[in-house]
């Protein structure tokens, strides 16, 4: 059964949470450093922002659930992000310098997802992957199936055992559920994210991963609204999207709603808001991308069970 109090909340958290992406972006937040190198030693703090802002945009343009304003908001935001990375180039000579790393792989999926294409990035990638040192590189298990995702969004050949990559990761044992900390709460929902493609395959996730999540998704997410870690509470939100019919209630989306700012910045956690804005932007940037997707899959599932119906 649709909920229309949550499908409401979700839209309207998530739309707000894009203006403020992108009036941020447009006031020249989140750029990638005029200086930056291809070695940089730390891509989370050169253009990870960048790939999570193209991941929540290229989402709203694939599920097409968005209305108008929203919609040029997220392709606004992502030529910008793509012009950044000199539409490709940089990741191309990353890769080609550091052939084992997975980061430009990762971040071109998104812009691939949108139509943004690099032929010698596809054709680098596709040579690359016959090595078996590309194989080697020992990565968390969520993060090889966000790999294995990121080849399949791309259309590069690649035929993963897609169980066994599941079984691998902390979910696919389905620990004791009072087991979660604040790190396996990650590695669930990027599991789930990866294997679903962003909620797009809702069957990717195994039945019995995905009755397991059903049973503990509710209580996981009372915890952390409890505790104010908004940041996972979104992600947990995004996860009751792509496992099909919504396991959990209003509370949680009205949680996020009640700490959502009215410019549309959303808390990562229960700690003052402060700081210049480019300190306010970094620290909630993540939060507000997540918020994007979670009202977008949301949507987005609401409208194929309505179609399927």
């Amino acid at each position: 059964m649709i909920d229309t109090h949550v499908l409401g909340t979700a839209q309207r958290l998530g739309s707000r949470a894009l203006s403020w992406l992108h009036a941020a972006h447009r006031d020249g937040l989140g750029r990638i450093p005029d200086n930056t190198l291809i070695d940089f030693a730390d891509a989370d703090n050169a253009y990870k922002p960048l790939g999570e802002v193209a991941l929540a945009t290229s989402l709203v343009l694939r599920d097409g659930v968005s209305g108008p304003a929203d919609t040029r908001a997220a392709r606004e935001l992502l030529d910008g992000c793509w012009a950044q990375l000199r539409e490709g180039d940089l990741l191309y000579e990353r890769q080609l310098h550091h052939f084992t790393m997975t980061d430009p792989l990762e971040t071109y999926g998104h812009f691939a997802r949108a139509g943004y294409r690099h032929p010698p990035l596809e054709d680098l990638l596709d040579s690359l992957s016959r090595l078996r040192a590309a194989h080697a590189e020992e990565i968390r298990p969520n993060r090889r199936l966000g790999v294995a995702n990121a080849r399949r969004v791309v259309g590069l050949d690649h035929r993963p055992d897609w169980e066994a990559l599941a079984l691998g990761t902390w979910l696919g044992a389905r620990p004791e559920p009072w087991a979660v900390n604040w790190m396996t709460g990650y590695d669930i929902t990027h599991t789930v994210f990866h294997l679903t493609d962003w909620g797009a395959r809702p069957d990717g996730l195994p039945e019995p991963m995905r009755d397991y999540v059903r049973d503990w998704l509710p209580v996981w997410l009372d915890a952390w609204a409890e505790v104010g870690q908004w940041d996972l509470v979104a992600e947990l939100l995004v996860v009751d999207a792509c496992v099909g019919e919504p396991a959990t209630g209003h509370q949680g989306w009205d949680a996020l709603a009640a700490v959502q700012h009215e410019d549309g910045l959303l808390p990562r956690d229960g700690d003052p808001v402060d700081g210049d804005r480019e300190r306010v932007f970094l620290d909630h940037q993540h939060t507000a991308v997540v918020a994007v997707v979670a009202g977008d899959v949301t949507l987005a599932r609401a409208l194929r069970a309505t179609a399927a119906g």
